[in-house]
């Protein structure tokens, strides 16, 4: 690919590697109200965002949130820590599932450990998740790399002109593919979930 390719490419990576989901630490211990949570999610999920001016979450996309059983309704008009949990994982899960196959998969989390002060609560789950992915990143952008590098030996025989271009409609399409099978996994894995949890 040409250099200018070649260097956004690493321009791309660089920015990728500061991606990160929002460490436990920072989670505020305190009840918030609606502008308080909305705030908070956009300050530490700003590298996420595509364009300047996308929203990360809206008083709207919470309150449909709640409205479809995704999130259990505020107390006194205050969100818990719990709630913001739970916002985190729709927030990450709602990019690639139906909003039916995120309740299938939240609610036995809301349902059993929302309100749990067990060993085995909401904090320690997203704790476990967290630690477990931070490593992970990575590994996943060495995968990216590999799949860079392989698209580069793509189409070695077109033209100059069209070269650029299908090796990086390759690049695309490998990345794609490699969602669309793990996303293809991940609704399986939802579609077995027990019958009556998914229910619920």
């Amino acid at each position: 690919m040409a250099k200018n390719i070649d260097e956004y490419f690493e321009k791309l990576i660089a920015e990728l590697e500061q991606i990160n989901h929002i460490n436990p630490k920072d989670l505020p211990e305190i009840e918030l109200y609606m502008d308080q949570v909305t705030t908070f999610m956009d300050s530490k999920l700003n590298s996420t965002k595509r364009h300047d001016d996308d929203k990360i979450l809206t008083k709207t996309m919470i309150n449909n949130y709640a409205k479809n059983d995704l999130l259990p309704p505020p107390v006194k008009k205050k969100y818990s820590k719990q709630h913001m949990l739970m916002l985190i994982y729709i927030y990450y899960l709602k990019n690639i599932l139906s909003i039916n196959d995120i309740k299938a998969l939240l609610n036995p989390i809301t349902d059993k450990y929302f309100k749990s002060t067990d060993n085995i609560n909401m904090d320690t789950i997203y704790e476990e998740i967290y630690n477990s992915e931070k490593g992970r990143l990575d590994l996943l952008i060495n995968d990216i790399k590999e799949k860079y590098e392989h698209s580069k030996s793509s189409f070695e025989d077109s033209s100059d002109d069209e070269k650029d271009f299908l090796q990086l409609f390759s690049f695309i399409c490998s990345m794609a593919f490699d969602i669309y099978a793990k996303k293809h996994l991940i609704e399986q894995l939802i579609d077995a979930l027990p019958h009556d949890k998914k229910k619920k």
